[in-house]
């Protein structure tokens, strides 16, 4: 082998062994560049799901607040029409009640009421109470019941009151009571029925 093949021969190596180290080395930084990547890659995927779920969450939040609110002002305003229904309601009650008064039936009851209330005293002195607008039937009831009767000064709508002295007893037939009671328990079916 001549000098110069042998230098040949040494090039080639060389150059094949640069060309292996140079492959090795790119090789190298190509996997390096790969990890790199795949790290980055795997971080913004984790990044990106993590601010998904946080929008979801934040979303199903703001939806959530947006139902309560809107479930307050529905019951707000349920409410508010029951008790614009329940005013309507005892209004008629009312009209119904003051109707009922100018009949016959009224001035049966008011005499059913004052018999009642005498039984009850077994004969003790009592005091029997008619409400004001009730002063023109207070003839006719005390002709029908043999009792004399006091005109309230109090308002009590209709019907009657006694007191019996001895035992402090009221007996209280009057309808402001009895209509007080109702609007207080009357609740809408179904509904909040809220005050």
């Amino acid at each position: 082998m001549t000098l110069e093949q042998k230098i040949e021969h040494l090039k080639d190596a060389a150059m094949q062994e640069a060309r292996a180290e140079g492959n090795a080395i790119m090789k190298q930084h190509e996997d390096a560049l790969e990890g790199v990547f795949e790290q980055h890659r795997a971080e913004a995927l984790r990044q990106s799901e993590t601010r998904i779920k946080a929008e979801g969450i934040n979303a199903s939040q703001q939806l959530n607040m947006a139902m309560s609110k809107a479930q307050l002002e529905l019951k707000r305003e349920l409410s508010k029409t029951q008790k614009e229904l329940k005013k309507e309601l005892f209004l008629e009650v009312d009209e119904k009640v003051q109707e009922y008064m100018k009949t016959e039936d009224y001035k049966h009851l008011l005499v059913a009421y004052i018999e009642k209330a005498a039984r009850f005293a077994g004969g003790e002195a009592m005091t029997i109470y008619i409400n004001p607008t009730d002063a023109d039937k207070k003839e006719y009831l005390e002709e029908h019941t043999g009792m004399t009767l006091t005109i309230s000064k109090e308002d009590f709508i209709g019907g009657v009151r006694a007191v019996i002295h001895e035992r402090n007893i009221l007996i209280d037939r009057a309808f402001k009571g009895a209509i007080d009671n109702e609007y207080h328990k009357f609740v809408f079916k179904g509904g909040a029925g809220v005050e």
